[in-house]
C-alpha cells in the first residue's frame, strides 16, 4: 500500500504543468546551447543575475535539450522573493571529474529566499570517478550535485537527479524547504552517493521522492530540526539515516524527525541512528518512525553508536551522543538477517525512552526475526519479536 501511495504521488506531482511568473528569461537568449558540449555556466548565470535584480517576480526558463554545465553559484539576496527556474531540458556536468578541483560542488544555490525549481534533469556524470576509486587509484573527494546554502522558503518539485559524483541533493543551513516528487538514480555500488542530505536546517519536508542510490538514500546531519519525510521508496541504497552524529565534540544536535510511510527495498539499513564512538555534546530527540515497509532489508531497525571507520580516532571509547524518545510504529516485512533490530547504545549515554509498537519482522520465510539490544531501555508493544530486548 505505501509503494502504491508513493507512485500515485510522483505520477500526480508530474503531470501539473507549472505555469511561469513575471518576465521570463530564456537562458537560449543568453547564449546557452543545447548541444550538450558547449559550457552554458555563463549563460546561466546571466539569465540569473536578470532575474535576480527583477525587482518584480521572474522565472529563468530552460528549455528541452542537453546543456553542459560547469561549477556554478546562484547567489543572492535577490531584488525579489519569488524566482521560478523552470527546467524542461537536462543539465549534464563534465565528464572529466578533475574539472571540480578542490570545489566540491556543482550547482549551489546559496543565499536565495523564495525561489522555486521546477522539473529538469541533473546528470553528475560521475561514472568516471567512480572508475578511479573502484580501482584504488588517486581520486579526488567528488562533487556534491546540488546544494542549497544559507536560504530560505525554498520549493525543490519533480526534479530528477542522476550519477552525482557524490551527494545529489544537499540541504545546509535552510529554513524553510520543500523538496517534492524527486527522482535520484545511481547505481547500488556508486561510492558516497547520498540522496538527500539535510544538516543545520529547520522545517525540511521531503515527500514523494523515489530514490536509488549507493549510499544513504536520506542522511540527516547536525544540527537538524522539524524535518518531515514522508512517502519515500528506498532502494538500492543504505536507508534512511540519522547520523553520523558526534564526529567534533561541540556539535548540534537532532531533534523533531517524523519518517513516515516508506519502502526499503533490498536496502543495506532500513531505519538507522549512527554515532561516532567519542566524546561528544550532541543528541538525537524525539524521533518518530512510522508505517515503514521493509522487503528483504539487512537491517531494518538499527542504533549504532560504535561506528569508528578503520578503527582510527575512537577505538575503545564511549559515545556521547544521548539518544532519547524514539518511537518505532508499524513497522513490517521481511529482515535478511537473522537479527533485525539492533540497539547497539553508549555503555556512558544508554539509549533511553525508546518505544516499539506493532513491529511485525520476519526472517528466512514466515519465522520471526530478533532483536539485540545493548544498553538500551524503553517499552514495547504488539511486538512480534521477543519482547525481552527492552
Amino acid at each position: 500500500m505505501a509503494y502504491i501511495l508513493i507512485s500515485l504521488l510522483l505520477t500526480t506531482l508530474s503531470i501539473h504543468p507549472i505555469a511561469s511568473v513575471g518576465a521570463v528569461y530564456n537562458i537560449e537568449d543568453f547564449g546557452a546551447k543545447s548541444d550538450g558540449q558547449t559550457d552554458s555556466a555563463s549563460a546561466l548565470l546571466s539569465a540569473w543575475n536578470a532575474a535576480c535584480q527583477s525587482t518584480s517576480p521572474a522565472t529563468i526558463y530552460v528549455p528541452n535539450g542537453k546543456f553542459l554545465v560547469g561549477h556554478i553559484t546562484f547567489t543572492g539576496p535577490c531584488a525579489n522573493n519569488k524566482i521560478n527556474m523552470q527546467i524542461y531540458g537536462t543539465f549534464v556536468a563534465p565528464s572529466n571529474y578533475a574539472n571540480f578541483g578542490s570545489v566540491g560542488e556543482w550547482i549551489v544555490f546559496d543565499k536565495v529566499v523564495g525561489l522555486s525549481v521546477y522539473g529538469g534533469t541533473f546528470d553528475g556524470s560521475g561514472s568516471g570517478l567512480w572508475a578511479c576509486k573502484a580501482s584504488g587509484g588517486s581520486c579526488p573527494d567528488g562533487a556534491t550535485s546540488i546544494t542549497f546554502r544559507n536560504s530560505k522558503d525554498i520549493l525543490i518539485s519533480g526534479l530528477t537527479s542522476m550519477n552525482s559524483e557524490l551527494y545529489h541533493i544537499v540541504i545546509d543551513s535552510c529554513d524553510g524547504v520543500t523538496v517534492q516528487s524527486v527522482k535520484i538514480n545511481a547505481p547500488g555500488n556508486s561510492p558516497n552517493t547520498d540522496g538527500i542530505h539535510v544538516q543545520g536546517s529547520n522545517g525540511v519536508t521531503i515527500t514523494g521522492a523515489s530514490i536509488r542510490t549507493g549510499d544513504d538514500c536520506v542522511s540527516i546531519g547536525p544540527g537538524t530540526t522539524n524535518l518531515w519525510i514522508e512517502l519515500v521508496s528506498c532502494g538500492p541504497g543504505h536507508g534512511i539515516s540519522i547520523g553520523s552524529l558526534g564526529k567534533g565534540y561541540n556539535e548540534r544536535g537532532v531533534q523533531n524527525v517524523t519518517v513516515k510511510t516508506t519502502v526499503f527495498t533490498g536496502t543495506e539499513n532500513g531505519l538507522r541512528i549512527k554515532t561516532w564512538g567519542r566524546p561528544s555534546d550532541a543528541f538525537v530527540q524525539g524521533v518518530v518512525f512510522e508505517h515503514a515497509v521493509m522487503q528483504n532489508v539487512q537491517n531494518p531497525i538499527i542504533i549504532d553508536q560504535n561506528y569508528c571507520p578503520d578503527d582510527k580516532g575512537c577505538p575503545d571509547q564511549s559515545s556521547g551522543v544521548r539518544i532519547s524518545q524514539v518511537t518505532y510504529t508499524d513497522i513490517h516485512g521481511s529482515s535478511a538477517s537473522k537479527v533485525a533490530v539492533k540497539f547497539d547504545c553508549s555503555p556512558t549515554n544508554p539509549c533511553s525512552s525508546i518505544e516499539l509498537q506493532n513491529i511485525k519482522l520476519t526472517y528466512s520465510g514466515a519465522q520471526p526475526a530478533e532483536a539485540s539490544c545493548t544498553h538500551a531501555g524503553g517499552t514495547t508493544t504488539g511486538f512480534i519479536i521477543p519482547p525481552s530486548c527492552l
